[in-house]
């Protein structure tokens, strides 16, 4: 196994939470709401959208990516500095996850991980990380994050890409 691959892990709280919130459905709703028709999970993310010359806002949209193969080559990875973003799939697929922790102002070694059916993240601001990948159709996904003209994107390509594989 080469240095630039990159073995996918199973998604927890614990591990994803130094580059932001798993949003998932367990352990029971905060409340019963609407007649006891719905169970409510109440704030699972922290979202952090900064305001500036263009005042920024929270804004939701959706995105519809395209799904990628096994094993996915990582050539480029990309950050948020004004703004958290939140990738909630609109479907019950899981998706892959690559995040890295800073190192001097690029990406230190990355790693991935895969969500199951009815998980959600939140990438902190300014984490970086790679870019929305569904593995299956449909790849329809509602996107919380920053909306301004700000430049709010720093993207960084690498001269030798990262396989990512599935673990053995």
């Amino acid at each position: 196994m080469s240095d630039r691959t990159i073995l996918i892990e199973p998604i927890s709280a614990e591990a994803f939470a130094p580059f932001g919130d798993l949003m998932e459905a367990t352990g029971g709703p905060t409340k019963i709401i609407n007649q006891g028709f719905c169970g409510r999970y109440h704030d699972l993310a922290a979202l952090d959208i900064l305001p500036d010359e263009d005042q920024g806002r929270t804004g939701i949209s959706l995105f519809d990516a395209k799904p990628r193969d096994l094993p996915y080559q990582l050539d480029m990875m990309e950050r948020h500095p004004l703004g958290s973003q939140a990738f909630i799939p609109m479907s019950m697929n899981g998706f892959l996850v690559i995040v890295a922790e800073d190192e001097d102002g690029k990406p230190a070694r990355p790693r991935a991980f895969i969500t199951k059916a009815g998980q959600a993240i939140n990438f902190k601001r300014n984490v970086w990380h790679g870019v929305l990948t569904p593995l299956y159709a449909p790849g329809l996904f509602a996107v919380v994050d920053r909306i301004g003209t700000a430049d709010n994107l720093e993207e960084i390509w690498f001269e030798q890409p990262y396989m990512v594989c599935p673990a053995p």
